[in-house]
């Protein structure tokens, strides 16, 4: 973006070429006259945020909302397992004891390593946050949300 096209001004001198004699014909510089045509109008639509290099705010957030789809995911097969099988709720419940659920897809890789029954209860957390994302989750809300609060 070069400043000259805000002001309507010639480029500096030593950016210039270096004029021909014979073909350069010299205008008058004419102060007093007004300008006809209107000043470029800079189109920037987006703010420039420093300090996310790897990834914009919005990626961020998109990822933020990743580990908080798995979290729910979690608290609602751990609700339904909770009524019908006791045993798989207690391993949940342990697992999570032991493992941090911050990172929702470490968490899920961890749960499938495990053992073939978590694995079935990972498959399980990754299904039901795929269908509550898509689903149930009210998108139009969330962004209301979020205009109203800031």
């Amino acid at each position: 973006m070069k400043s000259s096209a805000i002001f309507n001004l010639p480029p500096p001198s030593f950016l210039s070429p270096k004029p021909n004699a014979k073909t350069t014909k010299t205008l008058p510089l004419r102060p007093w006259k007004r300008r006809t045509s209107l000043p470029t109008r800079l189109l920037c639509n987006k703010m420039f945020v420093p300090g996310f290099g790897e990834a914009s705010p919005e990626a961020k957030a998109a990822n933020n909302l990743h580990h908080f789809f798995t979290y729910i995911a979690v608290k609602i097969v751990a609700a339904q397992l909770e009524s019908y099988n006791p045993e798989a709720y207690e391993d949940l419940m342990e697992f999570l004891g032991r493992h941090s659920l911050n990172d929702g897809d470490d968490f899920c890789a961890t749960l499938m390593r495990e053992s073939s029954k978590h694995k079935s209860l990972a498959l399980r957390i990754l299904e039901v946050r795929s269908v509550y994302s898509k689903n149930d989750f009210d998108w139009d809300r969330l962004k209301r949300e979020a205009a109203k609060r800031v």
